[in-house]
This record gives structure tokens, sequence and C-alpha cells, in this order.
């Protein structure tokens, strides 16, 4: 686990080839929600919740990412009110007993309740696409940030899959975002990026997104994290809605060490210890090849 003041976080990573000396991060996912496509109503009691967290911590993670509001394909919004109810308790406590909290969110206002509370990095799903203040309230608190590729809501997501070539869209797109980021007064520094894995694309867009990962980072020149973590496109590798637990962790291990070989800042996962496990295998095989360009 990455030492904490010590980090990215409080210096910053501003170049590519800074990003790829770095260690590759492991955020642990804590979906505090009924609904999450594969952990849903599993912490939902706080006290639950925050054993996790610290679980995850034992297990490698540098960060924990809390979330209250479901994003699988079909998903509708949560209400703000039942939003901060499920976060804010676990963030507080997680981040009282020294955690290193990101809240994984698409609204300004819980954002802001969990900046206040002292969480460390602002995920949002939609790029700051989906509330018009969450941008200007980055850039007002300095806060780090993970800016993903969205299309829309989760609700219709799945119409708006359509590529002619996804790699070169996605990449434009995530251009985009980062523009109108920095337009806000946010700084490149503390910005991150997410391809968006399952958001508004299939399997094969998926695969190609994953395999033009390299290309995706040092066109971008900035540090990217990678959400694959028991997605519908793993489980049909390894027995679709039948998939035990396991095998689905094992195909999320595997793709996390070639996320890391491949020179991205971090991975989003479910099971910690194995993806802790898997980005240093990565990582070793990179420095040890001379870094490489793409991932199988």
């Amino acid at each position: 686990m990455v030492s904490w003041p010590d980090t990215w976080a409080d210096h910053g990573h501003s170049t590519a080839q800074e990003t790829a000396e770095a260690p590759c991060q492991v955020w642990g996912v804590l979906n505090v929600t009924p609904d999450s496509f594969s952990d849903g109503g599993k912490h939902l009691d706080h006290d639950v919740a925050v054993a996790r967290g610290h679980q995850m911590v034992a297990e490698g993670a540098d960060v924990v990412d809390i979330g209250g509001e479901s994003t699988r394909p079909g998903a509708r919004r949560t209400t703000l009110e039942v939003e901060i109810a499920r976060v804010m308790p676990v963030v507080h406590r997680l981040v009282a007993d020294g955690v290193v909290v990101s809240v994984d969110t698409m609204r300004a206002h819980v954002a802001a309740a969990a900046i206040d509370a002292g969480a460390r990095f602002v995920n949002d799903v939609s790029g700051g696409a989906a509330d018009p203040a969450m941008l200007p309230l980055l850039a007002a608190t300095g806060q780090h940030c993970v800016l993903m590729h969205w299309r829309g809501h989760s609700e219709g997501m799945s119409t708006k899959a359509h590529y002619r070539d996804v790699l070169a869209e996605v990449t434009l797109e995530l251009e985009r975002c980062v523009d109108r980021a920095v337009a806000a007064g946010i700084a490149t520094e503390r910005i991150i990026v997410d391809p968006g894995l399952g958001f508004a694309k299939d399997s094969r867009h998926n695969w190609e997104v994953l395999g033009g990962l390299h290309r995706l980072r040092t066109s971008l020149g900035l540090p990217v994290l990678v959400g694959a973590s028991r997605k519908r496109f793993l489980t049909e590798m390894v027995g679709g809605a039948d998939a035990s637990l396991q095998d689905r962790d094992t195909a999320t291990a595997s793709v996390s060490a070639l996320v890391a070989a491949a020179g991205c800042w971090g991975v989003r996962v479910h099971d910690v210890r194995a993806s802790s496990i898997a980005v240093h295998v990565g990582r070793r095989m990179s420095s040890s090849t001379g870094g490489l360009a793409t991932v199988p």
C-alpha cells in the first residue's frame, strides 16, 4: 500500500513519465447501495460498511471509494437525501479512522459534504456532466477528481453504445471532458481520467478500449484509473450469469495486472487483495520489458 501523505495526491504526477513510474493505485469499491450489480445490499448497514472499508485497507487498498447510488446498466437514480444518508456516515467514520476516502457521486452537494468531511477524491462517473455545479465545486476546492467517459445516465446508456472507432472516440470525448474541467478552473494535475468500461459500451467496445490503454494514456497525458471489476464483459469469459464470484475476481485480477503493465495509474476493484498482488506483477513485468505498448 502507498504511504500517505507522501503520494501523488499531495504532490501530483503531471506527466505521463511520472505516472508510469508511480505505483499503480488500488481503489477498493465500497457500494452502500441495495442495488449495485455485484454487491448491492451487502454494505447498507453503516457498521458493516466501515468494517469492510478497514478490511480493504488491510488487504492493500490505497483508497476506499464510497458510493451511494448504483450505476449498473438500467439503474434509476436515487434521491439526493437517500444518497447523503447512505454515504456520509461511512465517509465521516472512515476519514476519522485515517482511511483515504473517495466519494463516488455525480452530485455536487454530496461531493461538497464529503470534501468537508475530509474525502481526498471525488469520483464522478459523469465527468462533471450530470450536475452543472460539480466542476465549479471541484475548481473552488482544488480537489483531486476522477472524470469518466460518459454518454448518459444508466437507465438509457445502452442505447448510446454506438462507435465507428471506439478508442478514438472515447479518447476524443475524454479530451473534451478534460477541456471543460480546465475551463472551469480545475488544474490538470488534479485530474484523473477513467475510460468508463461498461458505460455505453458493449463487450467488444470494452476489449478494444482495454487493448488501447497505452495509446489512450499517452494521448491524454493524464493518470488513468480503470474499473473493470466483475463487469459483464468479464463474466462472459467465465460462465456468464452463472459465473462464481471467485471466477469473476480471478478475471478481474488478470485485467488488473495487464492494466498496470500498460502504465495506468490505478485500478478500481471489489477484491482488493487479488488486484494488489496483480498490479505489482504487472508493474514488475513492465519495468523488466521496458514497458508494454498494449494490453494483449
